[in-house]
């Protein structure tokens, strides 16, 4: 079966073809995605999006048949619609800071960490925050509101017409959703929001098939079935939980690097280090962690080359090169810290990058430490692709690292959904933590300069 994957990442938006009989990526159409910046706030260009989604939909269907289709996509993100689909108001982009405006009145109507195993965070990064702006903000335009969907599920019901909501995007630290007893939480009834909330679905839910006029567009079979779909970190959590036994943590890599630790230590998470209770796609609760580790790399390395030699790995560990958190502020284990260089003089383009990817392994370390991971790790997304990402993460577990071999592992996830076999998980390589001792004393001098 080939499966059709729309993959709205908050940096770049993609449309996969995965073949599910090896498990593998066979074609990709990739865009920008960047927020637009207008009245009546930053939100996202849903139709610029929509029409790169078609026209990729028809460009690929014309390579291989596509069979299913199915979706994921970026957290901390909801939509309002009408009656008719359409939007009463525009989808707000999560880095807007506007809901911080009524922080102190949404502080008040939240529930506790206890309840939703949702963090506070800035801006519009807990979901509820962003439907409370919008209410209190636009009251008029709210009151137009016939359903309120996360983001997967919109381009759902675009596609096929059916209103539906998921787990993995409603528990996404979203305060909605109270994963200890899998309902919405009591924000969602102090508001009397949940008449407004469509239908709870699982992520494995066909919701029918293709619109026609869109089967005419494309050129799809008008029977092509379309997947619920689920949020992007626990896209790439899902080929584990079907196929790995616990314990084993898993490493989402892109605009975030999200951490996840199944059947790990018993840890009491620290909702100021933003660690949070993702809901996974089997509807079970995953203690989690995250920083902006891609948008952090994106900006330390822009116009610099990302080229490094043995010799510069051996340098950094000799002098000790440290970069120590947070380049992103706001969010992650070390929120209210900013970056700081140390033994840095002068450092070669080689020596910076060495520096730059242990930083991201150590931050990514830091969040396995606080969710209690156990067991081997395994990195999907760009990350994975670092060598000395992934060598320094060996190191500060000590615990073997995978490197995923796929590019996009939440395609390979979200294809998943239209599978009712068992899978065989191609593993990628693997890293032991290394003998040198310059790799444990680097660790260690990271973790003292962090601590003091």
């Amino acid at each position: 079966m080939i499966v059709a994957v729309i993959d709205i990442g908050k940096t770049n938006a993609k449309v996969a073809l995965v073949d599910l009989a090896t498990l593998s990526e066979i074609a990709l159409r990739r865009v920008a995605n960047a927020p637009v910046r207008q009245a009546p706030y930053p939100h996202h260009d849903v139709e610029a999006l929509w029409t790169f989604i078609l026209n990729s939909l028809a460009d690929l269907n014309r390579e291989r048949r596509v069979d299913a289709i199915s979706i994921t996509t970026h957290g901390a993100t909801g939509v309002l619609v009408d009656g008719s689909g359409e939007l009463v108001l525009p989808v707000l982009d999560y880095e807007f800071d506007g809901p911080d405006q009524l922080a102190a009145d949404y502080d008040a109507v939240r529930p506790p960490f206890e309840e939703a195993g949702t963090p506070r965070l800035p801006f519009g990064l807990n979901l509820g925050a962003q439907f409370f702006w919008q209410q209190k903000r636009f009251p008029a335009e709210f009151t137009k509101a016939a359903a309120m969907l996360v983001y997967p599920q919109y381009w759902a019901l675009r596609l096929t017409g059916v209103a539906a909501n998921e787990v993995t995007s409603l528990g996404c630290h979203t305060d909605l959703w109270s994963p200890w007893t899998s309902d919405y939480s009591s924000l969602v009834d102090r508001m009397g929001w949940r008449r407004l909330m469509a239908p709870v679905r699982p992520a494995k839910d066909r919701l029918g098939p293709i619109l026609p006029e869109l089967a005419r567009r494309t050129g799809l079979d008008p029977q092509t079935p379309v997947f619920c779909g689920l949020h992007d970190s626990n896209a790439s959590l899902l080929p584990h939980l079907l196929s790995d036994r616990p314990p084993f943590s898993v490493v989402s890599t892109g605009t975030w690097v999200v951490s996840m630790a199944v059947g790990g230590r018993k840890v009491e998470l620290d909702a100021a280090r933003d660690t949070l209770v993702n809901v996974n796609a089997l509807c079970d609760p995953v203690p989690s962690a995250r920083f902006m580790g891609g948008r952090e790399f994106s900006l330390l390395t822009e116009g610099q080359p990302q080229e490094w030699s043995e010799a510069d790995v051996t340098a950094v560990l000799a002098r000790q090169v440290l970069l120590l958190p947070s380049t992103q502020q706001g969010s992650g284990p070390f929120p209210h810290r900013g970056a700081q260089w140390v033994n840095a003089d002068e450092p070669t383009p080689g020596q910076r990058f060495a520096a730059i990817s242990f930083y991201l392994a150590l931050m990514t370390a830091t969040c396995l430490e606080l969710i209690g991971g156990d067991g081997t790790t395994t990195v999907e997304g760009p990350f994975a692709q670092n060598r000395l990402f992934i060598r320094m993460l060996a190191a500060a577990t000590e615990r073997p690292v995978i490197a995923s071999e796929t590019s996009t592992g939440t395609s390979i996830g979200a294809a998943l959904l239209a599978s009712d076999g068992a899978i065989v998980l191609s593993r990628g390589e693997r890293t032991g933590p290394s003998a040198e001792r310059a790799w444990r004393d680097y660790v260690r001098a990271w973790q003292l300069a962090v601590q003091t």
